[in-house]
């Protein structure tokens, strides 16, 4: 038996490896040990053997409730991702492994390396309507990227996207995925007629230093991202600081912050209801992007989700708040679930990247719904 997170997006801590019916393991905290719940790690062990490993530490993680009903997920080519049988019991996670091949990668979540960030970015700017722009570096020294896509003209909207401020929630990125490929289709209508009406500037990784640390939810130094807005620094939170000042200099008209939630088996909104510039119009708006991805995707409800704050209480340093309070706009938190979609269960896959790439491209009907309307 062998176990390894030695690579892009890595995280395990080996205890005890004797026993094959009992595997030790601690996920590793993010930086400043506020966090932890992101794991990743490859296996390699005995074709046809049984093992059970056990997450000792997983009783402590940031958020246990999302252990409640989890199967971690696990990939023997790293394309192609599905559920293990898993169990928590007296704060310990419990997953079965019957191999089939002799390595197989197991996660939290179905990863999103570097690599393939790095991939999208050179892939989509081949496309003419396509430009890319250095907004600076990470405290690591990676590069933050901001991707543009229309003509710049400065009488349509501004549409702004962000995924992965907690680099853990990799399905952001996948979401990012699906919605870039189906924007830059010129043969779809949806994509064509927004982009005749809206500018569209994207950041795909707003936490490339977390992701391939193997974060759940901060970067280089520990800071959480959505909790900046108000006052970033380049000292503790340069991602958010270059977008910011991107965001005063184009304007937004529309704020889409893609996240995933450990606990709820959901995909919901959380918008800017308690903001102290909310008004009808964006509470009018606001209601018809919902009912359009309703249209768009079985995937999306309305029924469970965060509570709206009490109107003048929005904590301003989150991103959907402050960018909606700042810029008086439409600005939402996508958040989708790490376990299965309750409403629509898939017990092989669970909720999956597939799932996260088709809601991206829902988003863009929604987004065609409000245009004309921000």
């Amino acid at each position: 038996m062998r176990i390894s997170a030695n690579f892009d997006g890595g995280n395990i801590e080996v205890v005890n490896i004797d026993k094959a019916d009992d595997i030790q393991l601690n996920i590793r905290p993010d930086v400043g040990n506020e966090f932890y719940q992101w794991f990743n790690f490859r296996f390699e062990g005995e074709v046809g053997q049984n093992y059970t490993l056990n997450i000792l530490n997983a009783g402590s993680a940031s958020y246990p409730k999302g252990w409640e009903d989890y199967q971690a997920v696990a990939s023997y080519d790293r394309n192609h991702w599905f559920r293990l049988p898993t169990s928590y019991d007296n704060g310990k996670l419990t997953i079965h492994v019957d191999l089939d091949c002799e390595a197989i990668q197991i996660a939290y979540f179905a990863p999103y390396s570097y690599e393939r960030h790095l991939d999208l970015i050179s892939e989509v700017q081949l496309h003419p309507s396509v430009s890319l722009e250095h907004l600076g570096l990470t405290l690591d020294g990676r590069d933050m990227t901001l991707l543009k896509v229309g003509d710049g003209d400065p009488a349509k909207k501004n549409i702004w996207i962000t995924a992965r401020q907690h680099p853990g929630e990799t399905m952001a990125e996948w979401l990012v995925e699906g919605l870039l490929n189906q924007l830059l289709d010129s043969d779809n209508a949806t994509a064509k007629t927004l982009l005749d009406k809206a500018n569209f500037y994207i950041v795909p990784n707003m936490n490339p230093d977390g992701s391939v640390r193997g974060h759940l939810r901060t970067n280089a130094v520990g800071t959480n991202l959505n909790r900046e807005w108000q006052s970033p620094s380049l000292e503790k939170s340069p991602e958010v600081y270059y977008v910011v000042n991107k965001m005063h200099e184009t304007g937004v008209d529309l704020f889409y912050d893609v996240h995933g939630d450990e606990g709820l088996p959901y995909v919901f909104l959380a918008g800017c209801e308690g903001v102290p510039v909310y008004n009808d119009k964006m509470a009018a708006v606001n209601k018809k992007f919902n009912d359009a991805l309703l249209l768009a995707s079985a995937d999306f409800q309305t029924e469970f989700g965060y509570d709206k704050d009490e109107p003048g209480k929005a904590n301003l340093t989150v991103g959907s708040n402050w960018v909606g309070n700042t810029f008086s706009c439409l600005a939402n938190t996508l958040e989708m679930p790490f376990k299965d979609n309750a409403n629509l269960p898939d017990p092989l896959v669970g909720w999956s990247p597939e799932r996260s790439v088709y809601l991206g491209e829902a988003s863009l009907i929604a987004m065609l719904a409000v245009v004309d309307d921000l």
